[in-house]
């Protein structure tokens, strides 16, 4: 059974964070917490308005990456503020807010992203997590749905996007859409954290089997079309960029010997790199930070003090691609808000 355990820091009550092992079941199997906060924004309690939300998330964390990706896309900048947290040098304290000399965040006087988990339930005994859409206003967290939270963004803060957004979830092909991203949640969103996490041979054959079964599946898929679901870019198409641009720099590092890298599947390599430039996602793609992520627990390994800094990753990944040949109507990347044919 989960009790709370506090620390003091700086004269603040902290509720320690719990660690991920105690999500993995008696067989080995890694089985995620759920998100404990889902409410929607345009309601009384939460209205949809500028100067009022917050989001947390961290560069090298791939659930809140789409989420800042979709940000920058639909131009909601100026109505949803954003800020990087990174973890605390304890790392039992979580997420800390780093962007300032004394580490309190302005808009909630907060140092750490679990006092306002606390203030808005005291009873949550799970992780704190990002991403974490904040109302400064009240200091509660309104969503840390990090499976639907792009989805709200699309949706409930249309009035808020910019003149030309894209339409990243168009009503015609949602049903389209909430397919595929189930599909790349179990096979491969979460599939490589059931691989990393596990702790059973069974668990992590099943981890490892689905996520590389998927990779293949999908190079087939990308042969013939340009983004997942034809021409254009959709939500799906960011929560499977948001975890291949981790796989060779970070999560190939944690399950042992691998099938293959990104870089050996032709098709969903240059997917990944036409996505990368396109401006959003590059400026919201940080790759010392992914190659940096759960080094502390693997010291003996030098990969990221002797060779990632020597890397130009950057140049890599813009290498250009012809996939625009793909395109079945015009050369466009985003289908534009209101104009689906």
């Amino acid at each position: 059974m989960k009790t709370r355990q506090y620390v003091e820091v700086n004269g603040r009550k902290i509720l320690l964070r719990p660690k991920v092992n105690l999500e993995i079941d008696e067989n080995g199997y890694y089985r995620r917490q759920k998100n404990r906060f889902t409410e929607h924004f345009g309601t009384k309690l939460h209205p949809i308005e500028k100067d009022r939300y917050i989001l947390f998330w961290s560069k090298g964390c791939a659930w809140s990456n789409r989420v800042a990706i979709v940000i920058t896309l639909l131009g909601l900048e100026e109505t949803i503020k954003t800020e990087v947290v990174d973890w605390s040098e304890n790392e039992d304290l979580g997420w800390e807010f780093v962007n300032s000399p004394s580490h309190i965040n302005a808009e909630t006087g907060a140092q750490f992203l679990s006092e306002l988990y606390y203030n808005t339930d005291p009873e949550y005994l799970g992780r704190t997590t990002v991403p974490a859409i904040v109302d400064y206003k009240t200091n509660t967290i309104v969503n840390n749905d990090f499976r639907f939270l792009t989805n709200y963004l699309e949706t409930e803060f249309r009035e808020y996007h910019m003149g030309n957004a894209p339409d990243l979830y168009p009503y015609e092909l949602r049903k389209q859409i909430d397919d595929m991203n189930e599909w790349l949640y179990v096979n491969v969103n979460d599939a490589i954290y059931r691989t990393c996490f596990a702790n059973s041979v069974e668990a992590y054959n099943e981890g490892y089997n689905t996520f590389f079964s998927a990779l293949d599946a999908l190079d087939d898929r990308l042969s013939e079309q340009r983004f997942l679901l034809g021409d254009y870019v959709m939500d799906s198409d960011i929560r499977l960029y948001s975890t291949l641009v981790r796989m060779d720099l970070n999560y190939l590092r944690h399950i042992g010997p691998s099938k293959r890298r990104l870089v050996d599947y032709k098709n969903l390599w240059e997917y990944c790199r036409e996505l990368y430039q396109i401006p959003a996602f590059s400026s919201n793609t940080y790759f010392q930070e992914l190659a940096a992520v759960g080094d502390k627990r693997f010291k003996f390994n030098p990969y990221y003090d002797m060779v990632v800094p020597q890397t130009d990753y950057e140049k890599i990944w813009s290498d250009p691609t012809n996939r625009c040949a793909l395109s079945k109507r015009d050369k466009g990347i985003f289908l534009k808000e209101g104009r689906f044919s």
